[in-house]
């Protein structure tokens, strides 16, 4: 438990999930709205990988006046439409459904196309939107300490987290992970939502980028690795699991949709339940161990005090209820590869940019959030705090917690 100390710094961490992102948005309207009026960011690390990326950026170029950040963010978020997000028009649909059948059926005459969407309406959008340089300018008035942005290198098989920080941070390198400080622009931001097979890779310097969830087994480090004290996480999944499939239910072979959106699930969240996971243990240990005794192998351990926020309903149950908001021409190919099923939510979970979906995600967000406004707010103003604050859906899943 860490004592009221304004040398705390607190990082945010924002793991990808597509449309689901908006979730986030409505926990940090919450936060702007118990922080003081013209109060500039609390969180003196920021780190985004996949949709999470954006929302990052946002809140790192718009330091200065948080509430400000975040009423922008919300803005867009609950206003958006897919054609904003990528393009959704009959034609464009039908090129790149029949260029993947010609790829196959040819061998590979056809030249397979690099994804199944075209976002080049979001790089349109954040072009128009964010403004990189105010970072630095964010950096040299210590209203951030960092901000990181986390892509998967295809050609080094490697995850590259692009931070741009205080001098202090370094570089680091461990197995199938780095650390790279650089000027972040739009690329590095394009190159982390770059979701495999769905939106196109970004080449950066002599390599192609993809989605920073695919290589990112450790998402929390990224914070710890700038300096992180203690992180809060907002998650975009609740862990309420599944019920079994009865006895002698007949059961249909998974679509390819089902698939594909259980794979976005593992992909975007698994990882970070293992890392909190592992964090536990770490946080167990050296607690368990007197003050004056944390020396010799406990050298280089720091526990870090954590809060993760997600959730509290099925998001497939929301995304359900707005599933014929899809624009038609995408609905046709979703229920071409087997996505009109109930079950295949989870999928239309990650792509459903349409404003209605989007703003009840903000206001389950805010709700969530408001429901543990007391804790919520000690934890980001430097007072007192559990090791782990959690619900108890999540807890449960820490099998290190007991």
């Amino acid at each position: 438990m860490s004592t009221n100390d304004q040398s705390i710094k607190t990082a945010l961490v924002l793991p990808g999930g597509g449309a689901r992102g908006a979730f986030q948005v409505g926990v940090l309207k919450a936060i702007s709205e118990l922080l003081p009026k013209g109060a500039v960011n609390p969180f003196q690390i920021i780190s985004g990988t996949s949709a999470g990326a954006i929302t990052a950026i946002v809140l790192a170029a718009k330091a200065r006046r948080f509430r400000h950040a975040v009423a922008e963010l919300e803005d867009v978020w609950g206003n958006f439409r897919c054609h904003d997000v990528y393009k959704t028009d009959y034609l464009t649909m039908l090129k790149s459904s029949l260029r993947w059948l010609g790829a196959i059926v040819t061998g590979g005459l056809i030249n397979m196309p690099s994804s199944l969407l075209d976002n080049s309406p979001l790089r349109a959008l954040l072009s128009r939107n964010v403004r990189f340089p105010r970072i630095q300018n964010a950096l040299d008035h210590g209203w951030l300490d960092a901000i990181a942005v986390t892509a998967a290198g295809y050609s080094t098989a490697q995850s590259h987290t692009f931070f741009q920080a205080t001098p202090d941070c370094k570089n680091w390198t461990r197995t199938r992970r780095v650390g790279v400080r650089e000027d972040l622009h739009l690329d590095h931001v394009m190159a982390s939502i770059a979701v495999p097979m769905i939106f196109p890779p970004v080449r950066m310097g002599g390599e192609y980028f993809g989605d920073g969830a695919m290589r990112q087994a450790t998402p929390l480090s990224p914070a710890i690795h700038l300096g992180a004290d203690r992180i809060l996480v907002l998650g975009v999944r609740n862990e309420i699991a599944d019920k079994a499939p009865a006895p002698g239910t007949k059961l249909d072979s998974p679509s390819i949709a089902q698939i594909a959106g259980y794979m976005l699930d593992t992909l975007f969240m698994d990882g970070l339940y293992s890392d909190l996971e592992r964090m536990t243990r770490i946080n167990q240990l050296i607690d368990s161990v007197p003050e004056e005794h944390r020396t010799g192998t406990m050298l280089g351990l720091q526990a870090i005090d954590t809060m993760i926020i997600v959730p509290s309903e099925d998001v497939r149950d929301i995304a359900h209820r707005h599933h014929q908001e899809l624009p038609l021409a995408l609905r046709i190919l979703l229920r071409g590869i087997g996505g009109k099923q109930p079950r295949e939510n989870r999928l239309i979970s990650y792509l459903l940019f349409e404003q209605n979906f989007t703003r009840e995600m903000i206001d389950l967000g805010y709700r969530d959030a408001m429901n543990v406004e007391s804790e919520l707010l000690d934890f980001v103003s430097g007072a007192d705090v559990p090791r782990l604050f959690a619900p108890s859906s999540v807890k449960q899943d820490l099998s290190a917690v007991t």
